[in-house]
């Protein structure tokens, strides 16, 4: 039986730690957690990134999984991520009374692929297939976990920021006003695949008096449930991680 290639098995280490770091690591860290030297290490990053499967912080020099890697590991097919979110997405709805949603990115758009209208008897349109800003809450997660560490303009829309997007990865949500009108608001969190790929948002959007304080901090009870549903999600869709 063939012998495995030392290179790939090392790169594959690497992108297990960087993608259980949530890119708070930079070479030196990696090379410890995967018992390698540090010029081994940063050659293999340097081959990494080369190929759009990691991505480094210019500023702090630490690296998150890339644009790369994260699209080969989107390519789930959407009507099982949607049968797989749909009880808890149903859930979410009926306990938060909230309308929820399951985005993906569709190239740069963020794409609504599932909607739970919230549980009242008004009027309400369905949002499937529709697409929603950037810079909504399920916008920003997915940025987040696409586009590391690049706040961009692409055409007319506005992207959030660096800063604002790895504020997003280290907390596991995002937040925002405005969600889909004046006085709305949306608190939405990642759902993963094996191996810790960021594949959708699922997020609920409400009136910004239910879902944020006067200071603009999501309200516990509801943001809790908006984490517990998305890592829900994520185990079944295979992520053993929280």
């Amino acid at each position: 039986m063939p012998g495995s290639v030392q290179s790939i098995e090392r790169a594959a280490a690497i992108l297990r730690v960087v993608a259980g770091s949530g890119g708070t690591l930079g070479v030196t860290d990696i090379a410890e957690a995967v018992g390698l030297a540090k010029t081994t290490t940063h050659s293999l990053l340097r081959t990494l990134l080369l190929v759009g499967f990691v991505d480094q912080d210019r500023e702090t020099g630490r690296y998150a999984l890339g644009a790369g890697l994260l699209r080969l590991g989107s390519h789930l097919d959407v009507n099982e991520l949607r049968a797989r979110a749909s009880n808890w997405a149903d859930s979410l709805a009926a306990r938060s009374g909230h309308a929820v949603r399951l985005a993906t990115l569709a190239g740069d758009d963020v794409l609504v692929v599932h909607h739970v209208f919230r549980p009242d008897d008004s009027a309400q349109v369905l949002d499937v297939g529709a697409t929603v800003p950037a810079t909504s809450a399920l916008g920003r997660v997915l940025l987040a976990h696409s586009h590391p560490h690049t706040g961009h303009r692409s055409g007319p829309r506005t992207v959030p920021l660096a800063t604002e997007l790895a504020e997003v990865r280290a907390r596991g949500w995002a937040a925002a006003r405005g969600e889909v009108e004046p006085g709305m608001a949306g608190l939405a969190a990642p759902v993963r695949a094996a191996g810790g790929l960021v594949v959708a948002a699922l997020g609920v959007s409400g009136p910004v008096v239910t879902l944020l304080d006067a200071r603009g901090v999501p309200r516990s009870p509801v943001l809790a449930m908006v984490t517990d549903a998305a890592q829900s999600v994520s185990r079944e869709l295979g992520h053993g991680g929280g």
